[in-house]
Order: C-alpha cells, then sequence, then structure tokens
C-alpha cells in the first residue's frame, strides 16, 4: 500500500469526523427547539439547514484535499 493511498483516507476521514458531529448537534439543537416550540419550526429549519450546508462544505473541501494529494 502506497503512502498516499493512507494520506487520502486519512483526510477525508478525519476531515468528515468535525462535520459529522456538527450535523448531529444541528440536527439534534433543532429537533429539541421543535419539540420546545413547535409553532417555530419555519423559523427554525432554514437557519438549520443552512448550517447543516456549511457543515458540509467542511467535510467536501476535506474530499478535495484528499483527490488533490499525489
Amino acid at each position: 500500500m502506497e503512502l498516499s493511498t493512507i494520506a487520502k483516507g486519512l483526510a477525508i476521514g478525519l476531515g468528515a469526523i468535525g462535520p459529522g458531529i456538527g450535523i448531529g448537534l444541528i440536527g439534534a439543537g433543532a429537533m429539541e427547539a421543535i419539540g420546545r416550540n413547535p409553532e417555530a419550526t419555519n423559523k427554525i429549519l432554514v437557519p438549520m439547514l443552512l448550517a447543516c450546508a456549511f457543515a458540509e462544505a467542511i467535510a467536501i473541501y476535506a474530499l478535495v484535499i484528499a483527490f488533490s494529494i499525489k
């Protein structure tokens, strides 16, 4: 196995841990807020989706870095 293959695996693996935890916390916080105040669902849903998209962008950056390793 080449070292570049290991580096690629580590780059995407470690780069996906943070966004995975972040998206989980975002979703948990949003569901807790909706559970407390169901009328505020529309006010909570859009910021939650935006925050998830920004967290997912970090994982995509890690994927790009993994693909750029030669």
